[in-house]
């Protein structure tokens, strides 16, 4: 019966290439568009791990619990030992430190006066080693607005309302006066290699990027750093392998009785992100299936039309004797096959968009050169499992339910009409 359907589909295009057109186009549509919304949310989900909480985190307990005062006192210690271990146990994996600190920022006048001073909000990073990746992860290049990156220890990026409000140029010196973790004060100069543009009203009011070996040296945290944050190598963050690595982590190294003992936590769990995650998944699910609603009723307006346009071979079929239940299934099994190959070649298609834009993206460089937000240049699509069936929804169902509802139909076919039909 199959064999039967099929070939007739293939025979009769008249009757077969527009409906599974139209599928393919929907299921297309359906595929992508799941793909780009997911990995746009992605995007910013991983772009907020990039600056300030990684795939995974690690911080001493201490220093977790009070981690919004960062509290530099309570820092992880001999952490390049523990990177050591991490790459041995995570070589896949890459670990970068990070120190946020706070302070009083000063800049002098040609006396060496105080001429201006500003409380700042810094952040450490590895700015100046020659195989970090720092500078691409936060997209600090980019955001550039004058002088350029530091090359050396004592140099510093601030932001360029802030710049303006200490009335100091790149090139510039300002004098650092912040506490050690030991609890000691500390004044450092560092210059100003240049200014950026954070795109966060906070940090564009206070904000500073330094190289953390200068920020080391001037708060006594030789070897020592508040964060060390966790990047896997998928391309997207992915909460079973971060799982997977918290769980390991916290096991070998983490002591619940020692509050300096080293824990790691993953990003979903992040008191920050994890509403968000939540947010983001109820979004992505509400667009995906108003979207799905939408391509169902176009689908199953196709289906309708189809059954109905066939009433005068449903005339000819009953005049021949063939029964009306025989007819509404084959119908029914023409519209799920149709469904199928349609549902089939719609998904190949729009994985296929997606992939491609998953590997090249679009670039919305040009289009967002004068903005001020730090985010992501380039858009992707993601990919995910729910994106090899989740078109079938609309393929399948819907052509299916049209063509049952026109067919219902056939049963209401009275003799008389139909004579009164062949005639004409």
């Amino acid at each position: 019966m199959i064999r039967f359907l099929f070939k007739g589909l293939l025979r009769d295009r008249n009757r077969s290439l527009l409906p599974i057109l139209v599928v393919t186009a929907g299921v297309t549509l359906t595929v992508f568009l799941h793909c780009y919304i997911t990995g746009i949310l992605g995007d910013m989900i991983e772009f907020s791990a990039k600056y300030t909480s990684g795939h995974v985190k690690i911080m001493t307990r201490a220093y977790a619990e009070n981690k919004n005062q960062v509290p530099n006192d309570l820092a992880l210690l001999e952490v390049n030992d523990l990177i050591s271990n991490l790459q041995k146990d995570y070589p896949t994996m890459e670990f970068v430190q990070r120190i946020n600190f706070g302070g009083l920022l000063d800049s002098p006048d040609e006396n060496g006066e105080t001429k201006k001073q500003g409380i700042v909000a810094g952040i450490a990073v590895d700015l100046i080693s020659e195989n970090s990746k720092e500078i691409d992860r936060i997209n600090i290049r980019k955001s550039l607005r004058k002088g350029r990156l530091p090359e050396e220890p004592n140099e510093v990026l601030i932001s360029d309302e802030f710049a303006d409000k200490l009335e100091v140029e790149p090139g510039g010196t300002v004098t650092l006066i912040t506490s050690t973790m030991y609890g000691g004060m500390s004044i450092q100069n560092f210059t100003i290699a240049g200014t950026i543009e954070f795109g966060v009203q906070m940090m564009d009011r206070s904000g500073m990027i330094a190289d953390i070996s200068g920020i080391q040296n001037a708060m006594d945290m030789n070897n020592v750093c508040g964060e060390i944050l966790g990047f896997l190598d998928s391309p997207n963050y992915d909460d079973i392998k971060a799982m997977n690595v918290e769980n390991t982590f916290n096991d070998k190294y983490s002591d619940p009785n020692d509050e300096f003992s080293p824990v790691m936590t993953r990003l979903k769990n992040d008191s920050i992100m994890s509403g968000y995650f939540d947010y983001v998944d109820s979004f992505v699910g509400i667009i995906v299936t108003v979207f799905i609603l939408a391509m169902s009723i176009v689908l199953w307006n196709t289906g309708l039309i189809g059954g109905l346009r066939r009433y005068g071979e449903v005339g000819v079929r009953l005049a021949i004797g063939e029964e009306k239940g025989h007819i509404y299934r084959s119908m029914i099994y023409e519209a799920i096959l149709i469904g199928i190959v349609g549902s089939f070649l719609g998904t190949l298609v729009g994985l296929g968009f997606s992939y491609w834009l998953q590997e090249a993206g679009i670039n919305v460089g040009d289009i967002m050169k004068n903005s001020k937000m730090m985010m992501p240049s380039v858009f992707r699509a993601h990919i995910t499992t729910p994106a090899y069936y989740i078109g079938f929804i609309p393929g399948l169902f819907s052509v299916t339910l049209g063509t049952m509802l026109s067919g219902i139909g056939i049963y209401k076919r009275k003799t008389a009409q139909l004579f009164k039909e062949l005639e004409t």
